[in-house]
Formats: structure tokens, sequence, C-alpha cells
């Protein structure tokens, strides 16, 4: 089957982009569409990927959250895509915003409707603060802009029950479930287990590593803090003695703190939470905030504890717990076998055949 897929910027590698990276296993002579390239950060299944004229202005691969409010004139610019069976765009700001030709039908795979543009209050924090009173205009036009080329789209799988929820609440859509890809294989239990908790994301502000750190100040066990990001400074003069920050690790060291560590400590509203099911697949339970990707991921008792509410009181609860309960880690394993790339690999595929037999709405 010949398709074009499209996401909306490759300037890293994380979990949309092994996203994009196995839909390419499945359909790998596909065309592959974007805003902007790093090639030199991407395996080379992704360096192939034919960026937009945004890709000419200095400094761009950097900075692209800058040019957001031109990437969807970059779409629009494109010819519409011709000739192929299906296209599917891997999208959590601008890319299913792809022109498509007549006919040919579109399937969206939706990481989140844009989180700037519906969330802003949230999200502000990624503006400097001079900036925020246009930046807010420009999201109540980026709304009805994302709304309307929502409508283009044939169908859409989402990736949690709660990303399913907001394109049905945002767009009047009704949206299939499809987990992103793990690496199930790489990430397995072994080693020998530690009494230290682990906290894994990026340190800026909705991942709540404040949160995290704050519930620590009042607790014996030890907290190790992988990442790097805007709040690193702060977080570092404010925390006490047992935690430690080790900035960002390669992957043999981040499997091994996953294999070691009594819990990951997550409770952030996530659209997923590829560092939750990863740490699972090692065996290891989650301490998740009871909304978003972690209620399809965290069985409460079973492979992890939720928490009702994001407060420092309620996740220090949660640490004591866990640190007096044992939960059954093949068990924890067996469940994030659902997560795997094969699995992810043969639902996609499904999902393409689906719409290419019923065909464009």
């Amino acid at each position: 089957m010949r398709l074009t897929v499209a996401h909306d910027w490759l300037v890293g590698y994380a979990g949309s982009e092994r996203v994009v990276e196995q839909i390419l296993e499945v359909y790998p002579d596909s065309q592959l569409l974007t805003t902007l390239v790093e090639r030199e950060r991407l395996p080379s299944t992704l360096r192939r990927a034919q960026p937009s004229f945004l890709q000419h202005v200095p400094t761009a691969t950097r900075h692209h959250e800058w040019l957001l409010p031109a990437m969807p004139l970059s779409w629009a610019l494109r010819s519409p895509v011709e000739g192929v069976d299906a296209v599917i765009s891997s999208s959590h700001a601008c890319a299913k915003a792809v022109r498509v030709a007549a006919g040919i039908p579109h399937l969206c795979y939706c990481h989140t409707p844009m989180r700037y543009a519906w969330d802003f209050e949230s999200e502000q924090q990624r503006f400097p603060p001079a900036t925020r009173p246009p930046a807010r205009l420009l999201m109540a036009w980026f709304r009805g802009w994302d709304r309307a080329t929502a409508a283009r789209v044939d169908a859409f799988v989402a990736n949690s029950t709660a990303v399913a929820d907001r394109i049905q609440r945002f767009y009047g859509r009704r949206a299939t479930g499809i987990c992103p890809p793990v690496r199930t294989d790489v990430f397995t239990p072994g080693g020998e287990r530690t009494d230290t908790f682990l906290y894994v994301g990026r340190l800026t502000g909705y991942k709540r590593p404040d949160l995290v750190v704050d519930a620590f100040a009042g607790l014996s066990e030890r907290l190790v803090v992988v990442g790097e990001g805007q709040l690193r400074d702060r977080l570092r003069a404010r925390a006490t003695r047992n935690v430690s920050f080790v900035g960002a690790v390669d992957q043999a060291t981040l499997l091994d703190l996953y294999r070691s560590a009594r819990a990951l400590v997550f409770p952030v509203d996530e659209d997923f939470g590829i560092a939750m099911a990863e740490a699972q697949a090692c065996g290891t339970p989650v301490i998740g905030l009871d909304r978003g990707g972690a209620r399809d991921i965290v069985a409460d008792g079973v492979t992890g504890w939720l928490v009702d509410c994001p407060t420092v009181e309620l996740v220090r609860a949660a640490v004591r717990r866990a640190a007096s309960e044992e939960l059954d880690h093949a068990e924890i394993r067996r469940r994030a076998e659902r997560f795997s790339d094969e699995r992810f690999r043969t639902e996609i595929a499904q999902a393409v055949d689906e719409l290419v037999e019923t065909g464009v709405r």
C-alpha cells in the first residue's frame, strides 16, 4: 500500500517521533512530510523527511516553537498529496492540516488536540510573560483553525482514552484508541531492586517536577530526578538532601534506573505518558495522577497507585504507601506487554485497512 505520512516537526527523538518510526516500519516506502527536520538528531528512518519552507529560517530547528504562528501557512502552501492509497498524519499541533487530494482517505493519529490553543492557561508558562497577551489572542484564532482542519480528517485515532475525550469535546468527532509504541523488548525487568524512587521527565512546569521534589522534602526516602529543563536550577536550590539530579541519561542508564527503582513518581496529567509504560515494562510500579493517560496505564493497587489530585500531601502519602507495600513485579511486566511495538504496528495497519476499505466520508 502506498502512503504519505505527515508529522508536525522532526527536531528531536521522543514519543511522537517513535510513532512515526513505527508507522514507517509498516509502510517503509511512504513519503514523509514535516515542517522542520534536524537530521543529525534522528534515526535513519526519519532523516528522509521533506521539510517546508520554514527549514530555511535561521535557527528554525533550535527554536521551532517560535515558528508556530507560521505553521498553518507552511501546510497550506504545499501541494495536495496525490497518487497514494491513504495519508496518515501524526499530529499534536498542525500536521493534520496536510492537504489531501479528493478521494484519498486521511487518518489522523492524534497525540492531543493542540494544547497551546485548547489549554492555554496551563500552557502559558511556555511563553515569555511579555508575549502572553498577544499569544492568548493568537491561540483563540488557532482554536477555530484547528477545529476547521479537523473537519478534513476522515478518521481519528487517539493515543489514550483522555485524548479521545478531548477529540470528541473539541472537534465533535469520535476516535478509536491505539496506545503508542513502547520498547518492551528493551525495557525489561532485571537487576536488583532498591528503595530509591525515580522521576523521569522534562523539568518544565506542566510536568510537575516541583510537586515531586517538594513531596520528598518531608520524607526519608530517596528520589533520583532524570531530565533537563528550564526549572533545573530552581529545583536544585529547593531540593532536600534526599533528592539527587542526574540530568539527561543514555538508554542503558535509564534502563538500570527503571529496573532498580522502588517506583516511578509521575503525578502528571499526560496525554499518554511513555515513561510510565517504560517503567512498568521493567516491572516497576508507578505513582500516577488519576487523570489523562495514567488511567490507561496504571491499575491502582495492582501496577501502581493513583492520586486524586496533584498535591504535595497526596503524593507524599502515595510514596509512603509504595514504600510499605509490595506489588507483583511479574504482573506489572505482563500487563505492560500490551504496549509493544508489534501490537502498535498491527493495530495501526488494521485502522488504515478499515479506512481504505470504507473510503472517505
